[in-house]
Protein backbone atom coordinates (compact mmCIF):
# COMPACT_ATOMS: atom_id res chain seq x y z
CA UNK A 1 0.00 0.00 0.00
CA UNK A 2 1.53 3.28 -1.10
CA UNK A 3 2.00 6.45 0.93
CA UNK A 4 1.58 9.92 -0.43
CA UNK A 5 4.72 12.06 -0.38
CA UNK A 6 4.94 15.56 1.02
CA UNK A 7 4.46 17.75 -2.03
CA UNK A 8 4.87 21.45 -2.48
CA UNK A 9 2.00 23.59 -3.79
CA UNK A 10 1.86 23.67 -7.56
CA UNK A 11 2.91 20.06 -8.02
CA UNK A 12 0.44 17.20 -8.30
CA UNK A 13 -1.90 18.33 -5.55
CA UNK A 14 -5.36 19.72 -6.09
CA UNK A 15 -6.18 23.09 -4.50
CA UNK A 16 -8.12 21.42 -1.67
CA UNK A 17 -5.07 19.33 -0.79
CA UNK A 18 -2.45 22.07 -0.86
CA UNK A 19 -3.21 23.31 2.62
CA UNK A 20 -3.11 19.85 4.17
CA UNK A 21 -0.31 18.05 2.30
CA UNK A 22 0.71 15.23 4.63
CA UNK A 23 2.13 11.74 4.44
CA UNK A 24 -0.65 9.18 4.70
CA UNK A 25 -1.43 5.64 3.70
CA UNK A 26 -3.77 4.96 0.83
CA UNK A 27 -7.38 4.37 1.78
CA UNK A 28 -9.95 2.14 0.11
CA UNK A 29 -11.44 5.25 -1.47
CA UNK A 30 -8.18 5.82 -3.37
CA UNK A 31 -8.39 2.36 -4.93
CA UNK A 32 -12.04 2.93 -5.76
CA UNK A 33 -11.11 6.18 -7.53
CA UNK A 34 -8.79 4.17 -9.78
CA UNK A 35 -11.92 2.68 -11.34
CA UNK A 36 -13.22 6.12 -12.42
CA UNK A 37 -16.59 5.87 -10.67
CA UNK A 38 -18.14 8.75 -12.65
CA UNK A 39 -17.34 7.08 -15.94
CA UNK A 40 -18.39 3.73 -14.49
CA UNK A 41 -21.81 5.13 -13.54
CA UNK A 42 -22.45 6.25 -17.14
CA UNK A 43 -21.31 2.88 -18.47
CA UNK A 44 -23.64 1.06 -16.06
CA UNK A 45 -26.55 3.32 -17.03
CA UNK A 46 -26.15 2.85 -20.78
CA UNK A 47 -25.55 -0.90 -20.37
CA UNK A 48 -28.67 -1.27 -18.23
CA UNK A 49 -30.62 0.63 -20.86
CA UNK A 50 -29.38 -1.72 -23.55
CA UNK A 51 -30.27 -4.74 -21.44
CA UNK A 52 -33.85 -3.56 -20.81
CA UNK A 53 -34.42 -1.97 -24.22
CA UNK A 54 -34.00 -5.44 -25.72
CA UNK A 55 -37.39 -6.18 -24.11
CA UNK A 56 -36.44 -9.81 -23.58
CA UNK A 57 -37.21 -11.44 -20.22
CA UNK A 58 -34.12 -12.11 -18.14
CA UNK A 59 -33.96 -13.33 -14.54
CA UNK A 60 -33.34 -10.32 -12.25
CA UNK A 61 -30.35 -12.03 -10.66
CA UNK A 62 -28.74 -12.72 -14.05
CA UNK A 63 -29.49 -9.16 -15.13
CA UNK A 64 -27.80 -7.85 -11.99
CA UNK A 65 -24.79 -10.12 -12.59
CA UNK A 66 -24.49 -8.85 -16.17
CA UNK A 67 -24.58 -5.21 -15.09
CA UNK A 68 -22.10 -5.97 -12.29
CA UNK A 69 -19.69 -7.54 -14.78
CA UNK A 70 -19.93 -4.52 -17.07
CA UNK A 71 -19.32 -2.17 -14.12
CA UNK A 72 -16.29 -4.17 -12.99
CA UNK A 73 -14.96 -4.27 -16.55
CA UNK A 74 -15.31 -0.50 -16.80
CA UNK A 75 -13.48 -0.14 -13.49
CA UNK A 76 -10.73 -2.42 -14.73
CA UNK A 77 -10.28 -0.26 -17.83
CA UNK A 78 -10.09 2.84 -15.65
CA UNK A 79 -7.43 1.33 -13.38
CA UNK A 80 -5.28 0.27 -16.34
CA UNK A 81 -5.68 3.73 -17.85
CA UNK A 82 -4.59 5.43 -14.63
CA UNK A 83 -1.57 3.16 -14.37
CA UNK A 84 -0.36 3.87 -17.89
CA UNK A 85 -1.28 7.56 -17.99
CA UNK A 86 0.20 8.54 -14.63
CA UNK A 87 2.87 10.67 -16.34
CA UNK A 88 0.26 12.58 -18.34
CA UNK A 89 -2.18 12.88 -15.44
CA UNK A 90 0.45 14.54 -13.23
CA UNK A 91 0.76 17.44 -15.69
CA UNK A 92 -2.93 18.28 -16.11
CA UNK A 93 -5.15 20.25 -13.75
CA UNK A 94 -8.11 17.97 -14.45
CA UNK A 95 -6.26 14.76 -13.53
CA UNK A 96 -3.31 15.62 -11.27
CA UNK A 97 -5.33 14.79 -8.15
CA UNK A 98 -5.76 11.15 -9.19
CA UNK A 99 -4.37 8.47 -6.83
CA UNK A 100 -1.32 7.39 -8.88
CA UNK A 101 0.16 10.84 -9.71
CA UNK A 102 -0.62 11.88 -6.11
CA UNK A 103 1.56 9.02 -4.92
CA UNK A 104 -1.27 7.43 -2.97
CA UNK A 105 -1.31 4.23 -5.03
CA UNK A 106 1.67 2.67 -6.78
CA UNK A 107 1.47 2.20 -10.51
CA UNK A 108 1.98 -1.54 -10.26
CA UNK A 109 -0.89 -1.77 -7.78
CA UNK A 110 -3.19 0.02 -10.21
CA UNK A 111 -2.08 -2.28 -13.04
CA UNK A 112 -2.59 -5.41 -10.94
CA UNK A 113 -6.05 -4.26 -9.91
CA UNK A 114 -6.94 -3.62 -13.54
CA UNK A 115 -5.78 -7.04 -14.74
CA UNK A 116 -7.51 -8.93 -11.91
CA UNK A 117 -10.79 -7.08 -12.40
CA UNK A 118 -10.61 -7.60 -16.17
CA UNK A 119 -10.26 -11.36 -15.82
CA UNK A 120 -12.96 -11.51 -13.15
CA UNK A 121 -15.51 -9.53 -15.14
CA UNK A 122 -15.02 -11.35 -18.44
CA UNK A 123 -14.94 -14.85 -16.99
CA UNK A 124 -17.97 -14.26 -14.77
CA UNK A 125 -19.90 -12.78 -17.70
CA UNK A 126 -19.06 -15.76 -19.88
CA UNK A 127 -19.88 -18.43 -17.33
CA UNK A 128 -22.99 -16.81 -15.85
CA UNK A 129 -24.51 -15.03 -18.88
CA UNK A 130 -23.14 -15.85 -22.35
CA UNK A 131 -19.87 -15.69 -24.23
CA UNK A 132 -20.99 -13.12 -26.80
CA UNK A 133 -21.49 -10.56 -24.03
CA UNK A 134 -18.20 -11.69 -22.47
CA UNK A 135 -16.37 -11.33 -25.78
CA UNK A 136 -17.74 -7.82 -26.32
CA UNK A 137 -16.75 -6.89 -22.77
CA UNK A 138 -13.22 -8.25 -23.28
CA UNK A 139 -12.91 -6.35 -26.55
CA UNK A 140 -14.05 -3.13 -24.83
CA UNK A 141 -11.47 -3.46 -22.06
CA UNK A 142 -8.62 -4.21 -24.46
CA UNK A 143 -9.66 -1.47 -26.86
CA UNK A 144 -9.75 1.17 -24.11
CA UNK A 145 -6.72 0.07 -22.11
CA UNK A 146 -4.43 -0.85 -25.02
CA UNK A 147 -5.61 0.63 -28.33
CA UNK A 148 -6.83 3.96 -26.93
CA UNK A 149 -4.69 4.50 -23.82
CA UNK A 150 -1.37 3.13 -25.04
CA UNK A 151 -1.59 4.13 -28.69
CA UNK A 152 -4.31 6.47 -29.96
CA UNK A 153 -4.30 8.95 -27.09
CA UNK A 154 -0.62 9.80 -27.50
CA UNK A 155 -0.25 9.52 -31.28
CA UNK A 156 -3.22 10.98 -33.17
CA UNK A 157 -5.65 13.87 -33.00
CA UNK A 158 -8.36 11.35 -33.86
CA UNK A 159 -7.81 9.64 -30.50
CA UNK A 160 -11.26 10.56 -29.20
CA UNK A 161 -13.02 9.67 -32.46
CA UNK A 162 -11.62 6.15 -32.72
CA UNK A 163 -11.17 5.55 -29.01
CA UNK A 164 -14.78 6.54 -28.38
CA UNK A 165 -15.80 3.07 -29.53
CA UNK A 166 -14.82 1.67 -26.13
CA UNK A 167 -17.20 3.95 -24.28
CA UNK A 168 -19.95 3.34 -26.84
CA UNK A 169 -20.13 -0.46 -26.58
CA UNK A 170 -21.86 -1.01 -23.18
CA UNK A 171 -25.44 -0.86 -24.61
CA UNK A 172 -24.58 -3.63 -27.07
CA UNK A 173 -23.03 -5.67 -24.24
CA UNK A 174 -26.18 -5.23 -22.17
CA UNK A 175 -28.39 -6.21 -25.11
CA UNK A 176 -26.24 -9.26 -25.84
CA UNK A 177 -26.42 -10.26 -22.18
CA UNK A 178 -30.23 -10.26 -22.35
CA UNK A 179 -30.72 -11.92 -25.72
CA UNK A 180 -27.51 -13.67 -26.76
CA UNK A 181 -27.21 -11.53 -29.89
CA UNK A 182 -26.73 -7.88 -30.88
CA UNK A 183 -29.11 -6.69 -33.64
CA UNK A 184 -29.31 -3.37 -35.47
CA UNK A 185 -30.98 -1.48 -32.63
CA UNK A 186 -28.21 -2.47 -30.23
CA UNK A 187 -25.61 -1.05 -32.62
CA UNK A 188 -27.72 2.05 -33.17
CA UNK A 189 -27.38 2.82 -29.46
CA UNK A 190 -23.64 2.29 -29.83
CA UNK A 191 -23.57 4.68 -32.78
CA UNK A 192 -25.34 7.39 -30.77
CA UNK A 193 -22.63 7.33 -28.10
CA UNK A 194 -19.85 6.97 -30.66
CA UNK A 195 -20.92 10.11 -32.54
CA UNK A 196 -21.68 11.98 -29.31
CA UNK A 197 -18.17 11.49 -27.95
CA UNK A 198 -16.15 13.81 -30.26
CA UNK A 199 -18.22 17.01 -29.82
CA UNK A 200 -18.50 16.29 -26.10
CA UNK A 201 -14.76 15.92 -25.49
CA UNK A 202 -13.68 18.51 -28.04
CA UNK A 203 -15.88 21.08 -26.29
CA UNK A 204 -14.00 20.26 -23.09
CA UNK A 205 -10.62 20.34 -24.82
CA UNK A 206 -11.27 23.84 -26.19
CA UNK A 207 -10.98 25.35 -22.75
CA UNK A 208 -8.28 23.13 -21.30
CA UNK A 209 -6.15 22.77 -24.43
CA UNK A 210 -3.12 24.24 -22.65
CA UNK A 211 -3.21 21.27 -20.28
CA UNK A 212 -3.21 18.82 -23.17
CA UNK A 213 -0.37 20.69 -24.85
CA UNK A 214 1.66 20.66 -21.65
CA UNK A 215 1.13 16.92 -21.28
CA UNK A 216 1.97 16.25 -24.93
CA UNK A 217 -1.47 14.83 -25.76
CA UNK A 218 -2.33 15.56 -29.43
CA UNK A 219 -5.92 16.60 -28.93
CA UNK A 220 -7.52 18.29 -31.92
CA UNK A 221 -7.19 21.90 -30.59
CA UNK A 222 -3.49 21.29 -29.95
CA UNK A 223 -2.78 19.79 -33.38
CA UNK A 224 -5.23 21.56 -35.69
CA UNK A 225 -6.13 24.64 -33.67
CA UNK A 226 -9.30 25.94 -32.05
CA UNK A 227 -10.95 27.07 -35.31
CA UNK A 228 -10.79 23.62 -36.88
CA UNK A 229 -11.97 22.06 -33.63
CA UNK A 230 -15.03 24.32 -33.58
CA UNK A 231 -15.77 23.34 -37.19
CA UNK A 232 -15.47 19.64 -36.41
CA UNK A 233 -17.78 20.02 -33.41
CA UNK A 234 -20.47 21.50 -35.64
CA UNK A 235 -20.02 18.86 -38.36
CA UNK A 236 -20.22 15.97 -35.91
CA UNK A 237 -23.24 17.56 -34.23
CA UNK A 238 -25.03 17.80 -37.58
CA UNK A 239 -24.49 14.06 -38.09
CA UNK A 240 -25.21 13.14 -34.45
CA UNK A 241 -28.70 14.58 -34.07
CA UNK A 242 -30.33 12.69 -37.00
CA UNK A 243 -28.77 9.49 -35.65
CA UNK A 244 -30.21 10.27 -32.21
CA UNK A 245 -33.69 10.58 -33.73
CA UNK A 246 -33.29 7.41 -35.85
CA UNK A 247 -34.49 4.93 -33.16
CA UNK A 248 -38.09 6.04 -33.72
CA UNK A 249 -37.77 4.69 -37.29
CA UNK A 250 -36.32 1.32 -36.25
CA UNK A 251 -38.73 0.22 -33.51
CA UNK A 252 -36.42 1.14 -30.64
CA UNK A 253 -37.82 4.46 -29.37
CA UNK A 254 -41.35 5.72 -28.72
CA UNK A 255 -43.07 9.10 -28.44
CA UNK A 256 -41.18 10.03 -25.27
CA UNK A 257 -37.88 9.30 -26.94
CA UNK A 258 -38.92 11.25 -30.04
CA UNK A 259 -39.69 14.33 -27.93
CA UNK A 260 -36.44 14.11 -25.97
CA UNK A 261 -34.22 13.43 -28.96
CA UNK A 262 -35.88 16.06 -31.15
CA UNK A 263 -36.14 18.94 -28.69
CA UNK A 264 -32.82 18.15 -27.02
CA UNK A 265 -31.22 17.83 -30.44
CA UNK A 266 -32.33 21.35 -31.37
CA UNK A 267 -30.73 22.71 -28.21
CA UNK A 268 -27.56 20.70 -28.90
CA UNK A 269 -27.31 22.08 -32.44
CA UNK A 270 -27.89 25.62 -31.18
CA UNK A 271 -25.08 25.30 -28.67
CA UNK A 272 -22.80 23.69 -31.29
CA UNK A 273 -23.49 26.58 -33.66
CA UNK A 274 -22.63 29.09 -30.91
CA UNK A 275 -19.34 27.30 -30.36
CA UNK A 276 -18.65 27.36 -34.11
CA UNK A 277 -19.40 31.09 -34.34
CA UNK A 278 -17.35 31.93 -31.24
CA UNK A 279 -13.65 32.29 -30.52
CA UNK A 280 -13.71 29.55 -27.87
CA UNK A 281 -10.27 28.06 -27.45
CA UNK A 282 -8.39 30.91 -29.13
CA UNK A 283 -7.17 32.19 -25.76
CA UNK A 284 -5.73 30.03 -23.00
CA UNK A 285 -7.89 29.50 -19.92
CA UNK A 286 -5.99 30.95 -16.93
CA UNK A 287 -8.08 29.37 -14.18
CA UNK A 288 -5.76 27.62 -11.73
CA UNK A 289 -8.30 25.71 -9.67
CA UNK A 290 -9.22 22.20 -10.69
CA UNK A 291 -12.70 22.46 -9.24
CA UNK A 292 -13.53 25.43 -11.49
CA UNK A 293 -12.88 23.61 -14.77
CA UNK A 294 -16.49 22.56 -15.24
CA UNK A 295 -18.20 25.81 -14.21
CA UNK A 296 -20.30 27.24 -17.00
CA UNK A 297 -22.00 30.48 -17.89
CA UNK A 298 -23.29 32.82 -15.19
CA UNK A 299 -22.11 30.56 -12.36
CA UNK A 300 -18.51 31.08 -13.41
CA UNK A 301 -19.01 34.80 -13.98
CA UNK A 302 -20.48 35.32 -10.51
CA UNK A 303 -17.41 33.68 -8.98
CA UNK A 304 -15.19 36.08 -10.87
CA UNK A 305 -13.88 33.46 -13.26
CA UNK A 306 -12.93 34.35 -16.83
CA UNK A 307 -15.68 33.34 -19.22
CA UNK A 308 -15.65 35.12 -22.57
CA UNK A 309 -16.35 32.85 -25.53
CA UNK A 310 -15.06 29.86 -23.57
CA UNK A 311 -18.48 29.76 -21.94
CA UNK A 312 -19.96 28.49 -25.21
CA UNK A 313 -17.67 25.45 -25.15
CA UNK A 314 -18.41 24.86 -21.48
CA UNK A 315 -22.16 25.16 -22.10
CA UNK A 316 -22.03 22.58 -24.89
CA UNK A 317 -19.90 20.26 -22.77
CA UNK A 318 -22.36 20.46 -19.88
CA UNK A 319 -25.47 20.07 -22.03
CA UNK A 320 -24.00 17.15 -23.97
CA UNK A 321 -23.89 15.13 -20.75
CA UNK A 322 -27.51 16.00 -19.99
CA UNK A 323 -28.59 15.17 -23.54
CA UNK A 324 -27.01 11.72 -23.58
CA UNK A 325 -28.47 10.95 -20.16
CA UNK A 326 -31.93 12.10 -21.28
CA UNK A 327 -31.80 9.97 -24.44
CA UNK A 328 -31.02 6.78 -22.57
CA UNK A 329 -33.35 7.68 -19.70
CA UNK A 330 -36.19 7.96 -22.23
CA UNK A 331 -35.38 4.54 -23.72
CA UNK A 332 -35.09 3.07 -20.23
CA UNK A 333 -38.40 4.57 -19.11
CA UNK A 334 -40.22 3.32 -22.19
CA UNK A 335 -38.85 -0.20 -21.68
CA UNK A 336 -39.65 -0.31 -17.95
CA UNK A 337 -43.15 1.11 -18.41
CA UNK A 338 -43.82 -1.04 -21.46
CA UNK A 339 -44.61 1.95 -23.64
CA UNK A 340 -45.18 1.30 -27.31
CA UNK A 341 -42.26 1.90 -29.65
CA UNK A 342 -42.53 3.61 -33.00
CA UNK A 343 -41.59 2.52 -36.49
CA UNK A 344 -42.22 5.72 -38.38
CA UNK A 345 -41.90 5.50 -42.18
CA UNK A 346 -38.84 7.11 -43.68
Amino acid sequence: MARSPVLTPGEALTPDDKATATVRHARWQDYFQLMKPRVMSLVVFTALTGLLAARTPIHPLLGAVAVFCIAVGAGASGALNMWYDADIDAKMRRTRGRPVPMGLVKGEEAATLGVVLSLLSVMLMGMAINWLAAGLLAFTIVFYAVVYTMWLKRWTAQNIVIGGLAGALPPAIGWAAATGHAPLNAWLMVLVIFLWTPPHFWALSLYISTDYAKAGVPMLPVVKGAKETRRQILLYSLVLIPVCVAPVFTGLGGWLYLAVSGLGGLVFLTLAWRVFASTAGDAADPRPADRDLYEVGDAAAKRGKPVGDARHARNLFAFSILYLFALFAALLAEAVLGLKVLELPL
